[in-house]
């Protein structure tokens, strides 16, 4: 249209239908652009080519009874994960098991009716002393140390003192 010859300044672009025959709305991004130039105007061209395989099997949702499992397992892995942090917090950590308790066969030195309630032996049954759990710590393990004297300065180089001459003085 128009005068022959010359070219249109007008913008308006064709319409360009697809092999569906619905409108091309990419022909707008593509305008002004040289015809090598790869321009990504749709879904689908941003998508890697194993998603546009709808029909796969890797993409399908999981049974129920996968979902079971994978979440039996988090739960799992979550719950040791928590303990191990619950457990490093508490100040007070349970009673370690005890060892089992040792008999001794005690003699004493001093012998006779007005010693040792007059046995001869006596059989002492030697247990470890139960630590109260709800005592504070003996010692403060946990004190800053002052930090150590920093690196002395690097030292300032001068160039070294001259005589001053005669002239100089005056």
């Amino acid at each position: 249209m128009g005068a022959r010859g010359k070219e249109s300044t007008s913008n308006a672009l064709a319409v360009q239908l697809d092999e569906s025959g619905k409108v091309k709305y990419s022909a707008i991004a593509r305008q002004g652009h040289s015809a090598d130039k790869i321009i990504y105007s749709k879904l689908t061209d941003l998508l890697p080519s194993e998603v546009l395989a709808e029909d796969d099997a890797t993409l399908q949702k999981p049974t129920e009874d996968d979902i079971q499992d994978i979440t039996e397992k988090t739960k799992q892995a979550l719950e040791k994960l928590t303990n191990a942090k619950i457990s490093a917090a508490l100040p007070v950590k349970a009673a370690p098991k005890a060892a089992p308790a040792q008999y001794i066969r005690y003699t004493p030195a001093q012998q006779g009716g007005a010693f040792n309630s007059g046995a001869k032996q006596r059989v002492i049954r030697m247990v470890e002393a139960q630590s109260d759990p709800l005592e504070p710590p003996r010692f403060q393990i946990n004190r800053k140390i002052p930090r150590a004297a920093p690196s002395p300065p690097a030292p300032v180089l001068h160039s070294p003192p001259r005589r001053v001459s005669v002239k100089q003085q005056r």
